[in-house]
């Protein structure tokens, strides 16, 4: 692939309205869950669910560095860049999450689109039903689950 045409990939790439951020404003919504899209927190969080004081991220694996996930694959080509692009992100979001908790107490959540995309398809109702238990138990029970949640 050239340059221009690796480009041009690239730049269709979004950042905002992804379907698996679509996926997770469905399915709070759906349970009754009420959210802010447009927060001025810091690091932009894809929801703000004011009533819990919790900022949602929906990371993408390759992006943000999935641990162990086979969608956070490295390019071959221009090493160099691309290794330190991805540590910054994932330095970015430590110090936004920690920020967040720290001196705006506020609750984080980070999902992870490679648990997502399982949950979206329709023969994993279970996937989804797990991912939103697991949501709501954040969400209802803030003094025995933290103030953090990865999933």
């Amino acid at each position: 692939m050239t340059p221009e045409d690796r480009s041009r990939l690239m730049a269709t790439i979004k950042s905002r309205n992804t379907k698996p951020e679509v996926f997770v404003r469905h399915l709070l919504w759906h349970a009754g869950y009420r959210y802010g899209l447009k927060s001025r927190l810091p690091g932009h969080p894809d929801l703000y669910l004011r009533k819990y004081h919790t900022a949602i991220f929906v990371n993408g694996c390759f992006w943000h560095r999935h641990p162990g996930c086979k969608m956070a694959t490295s390019p071959k080509s221009n090493v160099e860049f691309w290794t330190a692009k991805f540590t910054a992100n994932t330095a970015r979001d430590r110090r936004v999450h920690d920020e967040l908790r720290n001196e705006h107490h506020v609750r984080v959540i980070v999902i992870w689109e490679c648990t997502i995309r399982r949950a979206m398809r329709r023969t994993d109702t279970e996937s989804a039903s797990a991912l939103l238990a697991s949501l709501e138990d954040f969400l209802t029970n803030p003094d025995s689950t933290g103030d953090y949640l990865e999933l």
